[in-house]
């Protein structure tokens, strides 16, 4: 995987208001981790890190973070480590980016693509796509931009594990041998698509609850029975 260029800058201001000002010029915050060095605090140009999510490897792609005003010309390698966005305009709001180094494996979790027509599928089964990601640990210049495994030969009940796939050299799977990655699933009968019904009640519940209604009724009428009663004994005796 090649290496792609972005430009960065120091955030010299920080807190929400300039933050704030920040995103309404078009520029999002981010900071740089990495062992090593202290968190540094960064500003990027929202279009311009827009076109590096659209290269194939999307957020697996490896950068050059160039950063403005530092005397080295190398640059900083890293990778994208988390991309927040807004819960309501669901915009870019904020990136962090992990430096890394080229000559030491990372783990990454690499998209999986399916290609094909399972046969299963056209027999009414339903194709689950079990992993949608798998977790692999390789070099940075090793991370695959995504798995395309083919369903073309996928009959109902058919699988495919991750035994079954093709990794390249120096890129190791970390899911189990065994573990089932695409599946096609029998067609469901009228009677599994039906909505649970309530269960029975079991007698002994029947009888719980008839139980605990009683005693909560003779509760209810325990404070009028002493009335009655204190009422009666207030009562001055009639004279014969």
């Amino acid at each position: 995987m090649k290496t792609v260029e972005l430009n960065v800058a120091r955030r010299e201001k920080l807190g929400k208001e300039h933050v704030k000002r920040l995103r309404k010029t078009s520029r999002i915050p981010g900071i740089l981790y990495g062992s090593g060095i202290s968190p540094m605090p960064l500003e990027v140009d929202l279009k311009e890190f827009g076109t590096v999510l659209k290269t194939g490897a999307r957020e697996n792609v490896i950068l050059n973070l160039k950063i403005a005003g530092d005397s080295s010309d190398k640059g900083q390698t890293a990778i994208i480590k988390e991309i927040q966005l807004d819960p309501v305009t669901d915009s870019i709001c904020h990136v962090d980016f992990n430096a890394i180094s080229l000559t030491q494996k990372l783990r990454v979790k690499i998209p999986v693509q399916t290609k094909g027509e399972a046969p299963g599928v056209k027999e009414g089964g339903i194709l689950d796509v079990v992993h949608r990601e798998i977790e692999v640990e390789c070099l940075p210049t090793d991370i695959p931009e995504r798995f395309t495994v083919d369903i073309g030969q996928l009959n109902i009940t058919d699988s495919i594990h991750v035994k079954d796939m093709a990794f390249p050299e120096g890129v190791v799977c970390l899911l189990d041998p065994d573990e089932v990655v695409i599946t096609v699933l029998a067609p469901m009968s009228e009677e599994e698509l039906k909505p649970a019904e309530e269960a029975p009640k079991e007698p002994e519940l029947i009888a719980k609850e008839k139980k605990e209604e009683g005693a909560a009724e003779k509760a209810e009428e325990a404070p009028k029975a002493a009335e009655k009663s204190s009422a009666k004994g207030g009562e001055k005796p009639s004279k014969g």
